[in-house]
């Protein structure tokens, strides 16, 4: 037997709207478009419980430095030191909250260049025959042997925004950011739609910087045929 997806409830919601304004007999006013928020994700690190403890000692819990603009994820105090081959380091690295099921660090590539190490493109998570390095921190040190990466430029975004933009989970979208020096392009952005997301695009401080992000006066969504 075969099955149908229901329509999401913005979309229900838009049919709803078009069907009452066409019995009045008039057209349905347009909808605006959802806020966009475009931030530059520095580099930084996703950790693990276990590896916290290792770390920072048995019972370490995360606290906040600062809440980012995501719901409930913050910046915290810890910071650790990454080294990589030929004992070349990156102090200051910050960790991010809460900790998750496992542990990778989000590069750019002049981090990389700095570290000495070739880093891969990948979506965050996906670390499996990725480079890996030392962490040390106040109570310990530890192995990574895999988990560094440079992530994929995405945007998060609400089932009504994904519905707003008529992109799905993991779909492709386009971001075009207008500053006064250069207008910039970067295509294929990962789509990635959560009910618990606000619409956000993370690009990296190399990304942020090529576009000149800082001074834009306009950033803007669309898909490409």
């Amino acid at each position: 037997m075969s099955s149908t997806q229901a329509p999401s409830r913005p979309a229900v919601e838009a049919l709803v709207r078009s069907s009452i304004f066409r019995q009045l007999g008039h057209a349905a006013p347009a909808v605006s478009a959802p806020t966009l928020v475009v931030n530059s994700s520095a580099r930084h690190m996703h950790i693990s419980p276990e590896n916290l403890e290792v770390l920072f000692g048995a019972g370490a819990k995360l606290t906040v430095h600062k809440w980012l603009y995501q719901e409930g994820q913050f910046a915290a105090e810890q910071t650790v030191t990454l080294i990589g081959p030929r004992r070349r380091v990156i102090p200051n690295l910050r960790i991010l909250g809460p900790c998750r099921n496992l542990t990778q660090i989000e590069l750019a590539i002049t981090d990389a260049i700095q570290l000495g190490v070739d880093i891969p493109v990948r979506m965050s998570g996906d670390i499996k025959g990725t480079p890996g390095g030392y962490v040390m921190g106040p109570k310990g040190m530890l192995e990574m042997t895999d988990g560094l990466i440079r992530a994929a430029r995405h945007v998060h975004m609400s089932p009504a925004d994904a519905a707003f933009y008529k992109v799905k989970h993991l779909d492709r979208i386009t971001l075009k950011v207008t500053s006064p020096y250069c207008n910039t392009r970067f295509d294929d952005l990962i789509v990635r739609v959560d009910p618990s997301f606000k619409l956000e695009v993370h690009m990296d401080t190399d990304e942020a910087n090529a576009c000149d992000l800082e001074r834009a006066t306009k950033v803007e969504l669309f898909k490409t045929q």
